[in-house]
């Protein structure tokens, strides 16, 4: 969950954002990365090494370490992303990301850098796109 810690008007995303995966086996592999890396947060958060809302420019040596074995290049300031209240699901070949969140770019880096094709919309403007299908 995102601690707010100023005031603004802005209303939620309700933003859904798919990577279009080639490959039927891709799209899981990239679920768990996504799963490895929100852990990597939690863990980070619990031990006091992150605390969302504090930007740091300096990774823990866990998340260092878990972004070289994943060969991952994502910002210090862009981690914290993986503590949002995001839902991530695998259907078929796609990773199906949807939060009230903007800031994304964690989430986008990994599907590019893995090969994805990325479709990104409000579903408040599209609802009828049913998450890329029948397009």
């Amino acid at each position: 969950m995102k601690v707010w810690y100023q005031y603004g008007t802005e209303h939620s995303a309700n933003l859904v954002m798919i990577g279009h995966f080639e490959d039927v086996t891709e799209a899981p592999r990239v679920k768990e990365i996504i799963d490895q890396l929100t852990n990597q947060v939690a863990q980070d958060q619990s031990n006091g090494t992150l605390t969302i809302g504090s930007p740091t420019d300096r990774y823990s040596t866990e998340m260092l370490d878990l972004l070289g074995r994943l060969n991952l290049s994502i910002g210090p300031q862009e981690v914290e992303q993986f503590a949002y209240d995001v839902s991530v699901k695998v259907e078929g070949n796609n990773v199906v990301l949807t939060t009230e969140e903007l800031d994304i770019s964690a989430f986008l880096k990994v599907m590019f850098l893995k090969g994805a094709r990325i479709e990104v919309y409000s579903a408040h403007d599209f609802p009828e796109s049913a998450h890329g299908r029948g397009r």
